[in-house]
């Protein structure tokens, strides 16, 4: 195998073809690294991923032979995770309520909590047809797609002020078989009077502060898009009072605001949003019990 024996340094130890010694050898490489659970989260998404494997198909099959272009993924993918780079850009999918997402460093990798933000909309609004959403910050427009793909009746638009982002957010539309409105737009700077109106505005807006960058994952900071995460450390609520402005405007009478937000901040963009007018505000908890989402609406439930 002249190309692997090229890559090894020359201390490392080469794997063999077998899938038992793949897997060893992604996991021995990169245990000065990761601690041991997070490398077995990814060894296994990565050998489906790559090779759809299972954890059963490799302990039924572990002299199971891979091809040398096959053992070549799993030698740039280490190279790659020791650098810090997340797995999802370096497969270029993740998951989300279901459905996967194509990923690269011009969008957010879609987590968990935002998944709580999508059930929490779906759970409430389910029994409504013919909606209008308004995803505000798309990203690769996981929010957009999945109300989209479990609200079939609805009209979903979704905005980006990223035109990498909204390529990126298109092709997944496409590729997911939903019609989605992308459209490029600045938030901080929109005219209400040129928008629609609609029945559910939804946003995960920026809303880490600058000085938290130094508390948070290498991976995230050197790989994920800052545009996507940060707001100035002395107006941590600038998109939340912008779109809740623009809320208060462009939602309909029974409409809802749903908006993801730093935990640290919740009862900031609850107070914010009652100060803006609106009557019923709720601040809820995501799994781990940490202040994750906010919701308004613009008149109090008959």
């Amino acid at each position: 195998m002249p190309i692997l024996q090229k890559l090894m340094l020359p201390n490392m130890k080469m794997p063999d073809n077998h899938i038992k010694s793949a897997l060893a050898y992604f996991k021995d490489e990169l245990k000065a690294h990761y601690d041991a659970q997070e490398i077995e989260s990814m060894s296994s998404i990565l050998f489906e991923h790559y090779f759809r494997l299972s954890k059963t198909d490799i302990m039924l099959h572990p002299d199971k032979k891979l091809s040398e272009s096959e053992l070549l993924k799993v030698i740039f993918a280490v190279k790659q995770l020791k650098d810090f780079r997340p797995l999802a850009y370096i497969i270029g999918e993740w998951e989300f309520y279901g459905l996967p997402f194509k990923v690269n460093e011009s969008v957010l990798i879609p987590r968990q909590e935002t998944e709580e933000l999508v059930q929490l909309i779906l759970k409430e609004n389910q029994q409504h047809s013919a909606l209008k959403i308004l995803d505000i910050g798309c990203g690769s427009g996981c929010i957009a797609i999945s109300l989209k793909s479990h609200l079939p009746s609805a009209q979903v638009a979704a905005w980006d002020v990223s035109e990498a982002a909204l390529e990126v957010a298109t092709k997944n539309a496409e590729r997911l078989k939903q019609s989605i409105h992308f459209k490029k737009v600045n938030v901080l700077t929109v005219n209400a009077n040129e928008m629609e109106h609609y029945d559910i505005i939804v946003s995960n807006p920026p809303y880490i502060c600058d000085f938290e960058a130094n508390s948070m994952d290498k991976n995230v900071t050197a790989h994920e898009p800052h545009l996507a995460l940060f707001v100035p450390d002395d107006d941590a609520l600038l998109f939340y009072r912008k779109i809740g402005e623009l809320a208060q405007q462009k939602l309909l009478p029974s409409g809802k605001l749903y908006v993801e937000i730093n935990e640290r901040l919740g009862e900031e963009v609850v107070q914010l949003f009652k100060q803006q007018g609106f009557q019923l505000v709720e601040l809820i908890k995501d799994i781990h019990q940490k202040d994750r989402i906010v919701k308004a609406s613009c008149s109090k439930p008959s």
